[in-house]
């Protein structure tokens, strides 16, 4: 993938993409910290600290994620700065979407609905691949919904929240659990 710019209502010109290396990890900790755990986190939309405490993630997952072979960490830029991301990882048969962090002022500005299409475009066209798959707590109806008016669906399955794993966070409450949602991505 080469660094590609793409436009969305609400900043001018869009973000620069490009692929995360391990020099951007302690920036994008930052990022998804902020996006979604503590007060930053209040500043926008995605926040979980009404169900969760503690850390969304940490400096050895993130590398993990940029560094895994079957993956990728796109960043989204704008002016230099780093504004979103998301990691991407190859499956048998399928995509999965992970790690969708958008700074939380500037929710709610398109930024991450253009994020979430050039997600998708590397997923088909670079990796030819027809199905991105999520997991969303399934407590976050808004992000949910906010993910089926964007073609996503739920297929029905759910997964258990990692209870007593503090590495994605400490529950506040004793009834989370994860909603698979998938795309079918149309062909190239």
């Amino acid at each position: 993938m080469s660094e590609t710019t793409a436009g969305s209502a609400g900043f001018t010109g869009g973000p620069t993409f490009r692929r995360a290396t391990a020099a951007d990890v302690p920036a994008l900790v930052e990022l998804v910290e902020s996006a979604y755990r503590g007060e930053s986190s209040r500043a926008g939309w995605t926040t979980e600290a009404h169900l969760l405490e503690g850390r969304r993630t940490d400096a050895a997952g993130v590398a993990e994620a940029v560094e895994d072979p079957q993956g990728v960490v796109l960043l989204a830029e704008v002016d230099g700065e780093l504004v979103a991301c998301c990691q991407l990882e190859r499956r048998e048969g399928s995509a999965y979407f992970g790690m969708f962090s958008v700074r939380p002022t500037l929710q709610g500005g398109g930024i991450g609905r253009v994020v979430l299409v050039e997600a998708e475009r590397v997923v088909r066209e670079e990796w030819g691949v027809g199905l991105l798959e999520m997991k969303v707590i399934e407590q976050r109806g808004d992000l949910i919904a906010w993910y089926e008016r964007r073609g996503y669906r739920r297929t029905g399955e759910y997964s258990p929240f990692p209870y007593g794993d503090e590495r994605f966070g400490l529950p506040l409450r004793p009834d989370l659990r994860f909603a698979v949602l998938t795309k079918e991505l149309p062909a190239v």
